[in-house]
Formats: structure tokens, sequence, C-alpha cells
């Protein structure tokens, strides 16, 4: 029974890998009669974790008219089926005669060779009326590249304190590339050395995930689902630079089976960075 046991093992594996949902989706959103435009382009970009969806949501009709939504939603692996519920507009660039349309998504996952599909339909109503949207169906593919900048998921916390920040500019200083090759990313920051009063605040890819946090001997620690072939750069930003100047750390990261250390220091005139990209 050995064999058969371990080919099952075997199918499961490539069954859940080939559903791994996490990355960039492109393609296109039609609307029936009614609306601004028959034809949208549209780009989600979804982080997966269980069964649990969030992201971005791009719909547009060129790059520089779109609008942005955040979105939560579920996926069942049984039915390969989604469910997407926009929640909020995050950025709106629109012309005057058009609506923004809060939209849900009801989409199905399919895989034909090395070719991944999200098909479906969606509904929704419009934001400020609360009139309902004429529907339309969706057809996207995944894609190596974004037409938009790629967010890190933040707290509503966060985001509110980041609005609210005035930091001096500094100059980055570059430690290291690093390539990664699983799209799961732990980051942790320790002291590097003698614990003494040096506190950071961190930013990756322009988002604050780290303020005015001490570093000790225990970690502070990022988790995020990293998109392929994307570029992450997290900014390590010295509040003070402790008892012993500059204001050191030793930063580990950890990407499926592999581990990679860095030795960070900022002062007063720099910030240390190091950027990661994954690369499937």
């Amino acid at each position: 029974m050995r064999g058969p046991f371990l080919a099952t093992l075997l199918t499961l594996a490539c069954i859940a890998r080939g559903e791994d949902l996490n990355g960039i989706w492109k393609g296109t959103l039609t609307q029936g009669a009614g609306g601004c435009y028959p034809q949208y382009f549209l780009e989600l970009q979804i982080n997966f974790t269980g069964d649990q969806l969030t992201g971005k949501a791009y719909d547009y009709y060129d790059k520089s008219h779109f609008v942005k939504m955040s979105f939560t939603g579920r996926y069942n692996s049984t039915t390969h089926r989604m469910v997407l519920i926009e929640k909020e507009i995050l950025q709106v660039d629109i012309p005057g005669e058009c609506e923004a349309c809060i939209k849900t998504y009801d989409l199905n996952y399919s895989k034909n060779g090395g070719e991944e599909e999200l098909t479906g339909d969606w509904k929704g109503v419009y934001s400020a009326k609360r009139l309902v949207c004429p529907p339309g169906q969706i057809r996207l593919k995944r894609a190596t590249q974004s037409d938009f900048p790629v967010d890190i998921e933040q707290s509503d916390t966060l985001i509110a304190l980041q609005k609210t920040l005035h930091l001096q500019p500094r100059v980055d200083s570059l430690v290291n590339t690093v390539t990664l090759h699983s799209a799961d990313v732990k980051i942790e920051l320790y002291d590097d050395g003698v614990i003494d009063g040096d506190s950071v605040t961190v930013f990756i890819n322009n988002k604050l995930l780290l303020y005015h946090r001490m570093l000790t001997d225990r970690p502070l620690t990022i988790h995020f689902n990293a998109f392929p072939n994307t570029e992450y750069e997290l900014v390590m930003y010295a509040d003070n630079l402790g008892t012993i100047p500059p204001n050191t750390a030793l930063l580990m990261v950890t990407s499926g089976s592999e581990k990679y250390k860095a030795f960070m220091s900022s002062s007063e005139q720099t910030s240390a960075t190091i950027r990661f990209v994954y690369k499937p």
C-alpha cells in the first residue's frame, strides 16, 4: 500500500501548489448597459492564507484613470470558488461623469496546463447613490508583473499613524538584495550585540509596519506574502542611536526552508535598507 499512499500524497501536494492564489491576477471586467464603459481592465493583488483572501483591486480604463479598492473574501478548495467583497475605496481617479462601484466578485479558479484563470460574475452598488450598478463578467489570468504599486498590508492603526508622521529625510544605504524562493516571508529584527536602547521605525515599500519599537534579544517580527517578481524594500529608520552609536540590528529572514541574515546599521544621516525579490 505504500506506493499508492505516496502517490496520493504527491497528488494532493500538487493540487495545493496549483491552488496557491497568492499573487497578481490581470484581465478584463465587463459592465452591462448603463455603466460608464462596457469594458475595463482589472487587476487583483491577492494575499492568500488558509481559505482567507485579502488584497487590493484596481479597475481601470487606462493606467491614469482607475479605482483602487481593498477587499476580503474566502476560497473553497473543494468547489474551486471564491467570493470577494470590496470593503473600502482607497483611491479614485476617474472621469467626472463616472462613479465608483463597490463590487462583490463570484469567481471560479481553473488551471489548464500552465495557465491559471479566475472567471465569473460581479455585482455591486454605486458608492454615493447606493443604487445597483449594471453587473458584468470577469476573466483574469495569473500575471508576473503588476501595473500598479504592490501594497503591503497594514493595520488601520498603522495607516492612521503613518498619515501623521513627519520624519526627517535620510539617505537610504543598501545592505543587500536577497532572492527568495517562497512567498511566505518572516522578518525578525534583534539588537546586534549589547542591548543599549536602540529604537527603530520600519517601512516596507513605504508602508509603516513598526513604529518606535525597541531592539532587544527578542525579535520584532514582520510576516507577509511576497508576490512573484516584485521588489520589496525594507527601510530601518533609527529613532535614536542608543547608548552605543550607531543604531544596529541583526535581521533574520525566513522564506520557506531558506534562512538569511544581514547586519543593519542606521544613523542620523542614513537608513539601512535591504531588498527582497521572490522568484518562484
